[in-house]
């Protein structure tokens, strides 16, 4: 069983994760129990997901958690365009938030396509 903590995928997901908290921040307070608690759940979900994944031990559980964290980026980012729309939040960490987002998911992607051949 390989430690979560060594894939890529993981560390990238933890980033997108950090970085959702540091946009998160700059929103007004009215949001805190809207989009921002919303936000923080997606994207605390992502790499929560790949770790328990890969501690389930078989290819076919990890496939499964890893399509659960492709859909959390889904939406993290778009919920991070959403922001974006309605204007709260800093517009640059808000766009960083969104990049993360979608390199996440390429990366999910293409671990899903290796693990899923098993």
């Amino acid at each position: 069983m390989q430690d979560f903590r060594n894939l890529q995928v993981w560390n990238k997901a933890m980033t997108l994760a950090r970085n959702c908290y540091l946009a998160t921040d700059t929103f007004p307070k009215h949001e805190r129990f809207g989009l921002v608690l919303q936000m923080r759940k997606s994207a605390v979900s992502v790499p929560s997901n790949i770790a328990e994944g890969c501690g389930r031990g078989s290819d076919r559980d990890f496939t499964r958690f890893l399509r659960i964290a492709y859909g959390s980026a889904c939406e993290v980012e778009t919920q991070a365009r959403i922001a974006v729309e309605v204007q709260v939040g800093d517009v640059a960490r808000l766009q960083t938030v969104i990049s993360d987002a979608q390199e996440t998911r390429r990366m999910i992607s293409g671990l899903i396509a290796r693990t899923s051949r098993g």
